[in-house]
């Protein structure tokens, strides 16, 4: 029975659920880890691009498409989706950037276990992920200095600089913790500094944004409406697309989760940073839409599996 209780405790979706429970229930206590969110996420993307294997990069020439199209999908296909929703519907401009930042945000790493878990296309989800990481350098920039626009707008310069250290010094200093004699010791306790991580993280969105939760259902509808249809709409409409293209089913579903999840945690230490509260709503209410679509997906494979 404790064996059972310690594997429900550690399961990553039990904590992303908990997370969210705590913030509803305790986010006064939120505000106390606001300031450390960013260190918190830096962290955490060090030890979840250790998931990244620098092997997975050659022979350079056949990557260089699945890099290209990890870019494209992540940022130009759902971020012209989200975007156009939630210019639409979104009532506050802080609600509007907190989806343009989301645009922006590179994938989850989740896209990668989730390729195998799905069947999909592994050394695919590695590349493609790796691609729209290190893009996200010219495109979160560029994404939300198109769009904002109050207090005269974001220094394209300043995000970048917040892009290199919460992208590319974390994925180089996972680099050193690929070092073989510590390898094994951060492979065991990556999963459990990442999920933990990310979860302070979706606690202090939730916990500083918890009125709107109770009070305010206009906002979380309009919000969850926009989420469904940018990624349960958008990942059938994808399928769909790809079916009648041919494309191959490994690459097919990985192509999938890079158009559809994106990091939820990094999304809302960005928006916290740049826009404020209001701003970080849309993320943290994301993070249960990834959560389900991810559940979704793997339910259906197994319901498919047992009818064959």
């Amino acid at each position: 029975m404790t064996q059972i209780a310690g594997k429900i405790i550690l399961n990553r979706n039990f904590i992303l659920v908990l997370a969210v429970v705590l913030g509803l229930l305790i986010g006064d206590w939120a505000s106390l880890l606001k300031e450390y969110t960013f260190y918190i996420l830096a962290i955490v993307m060090t030890f979840s691009t250790t998931g990244i294997s620098t092997k997975a990069m050659f022979p350079l020439k056949q990557m260089i498409l699945p890099m290209l199209m990890g870019s494209f999908l992540n940022y130009v296909v759902f971020g012209a989706v989200i975007i156009a929703l939630s210019y639409w519907l979104m009532p506050t401009p802080e609600l509007f950037l907190g989806f343009v930042v989301i645009a922006s945000t590179p994938p989850g790493v989740a896209v990668i276990p989730f390729s195998h878990i799905l069947d999909g296309d592994l050394k695919y989800a590695i590349v493609g992920t790796l691609g729209a990481f290190i893009s996200s350098l010219f495109f979160a920039p560029l994404i939300v200095g198109l769009f904002s626009d109050i207090d005269g707008g974001i220094n394209p310069l300043d995000l970048f600089i917040t892009m290199v250290q919460l992208v590319l010094v974390p994925l180089l200093i996972s680099r050193l913790l690929l070092w073989q004699p510590i390898k094994p010791t951060v492979e065991k306790v990556r999963g459990k500094i990442v999920d933990w991580g990310f979860a302070l993280i979706i606690f202090t969105a939730v916990g500083l944004n918890r009125q709107v939760f109770f009070s305010n259902f206009d906002i979380l509808l309009l919000v969850s409406l926009v989420l469904f249809l940018g990624i349960f709409g958008l990942g059938w409409i994808f399928e769909l697309f790809s079916r009648k293209l041919g494309v191959k089913a490994p690459v097919a579903m990985t192509q999938n989760l890079l158009v559809t999840i994106k990091s939820s945690g990094f999304a809302v230490v960005t928006a916290l940073t740049l826009f404020g509260e209001e701003a970080a709503i849309p993320s943290a209410v994301m993070a249960v839409f990834v959560l389900a679509y991810l559940l979704y997906l793997s339910i259906r494979k197994e319901l498919r599996d047992s009818s064959k």
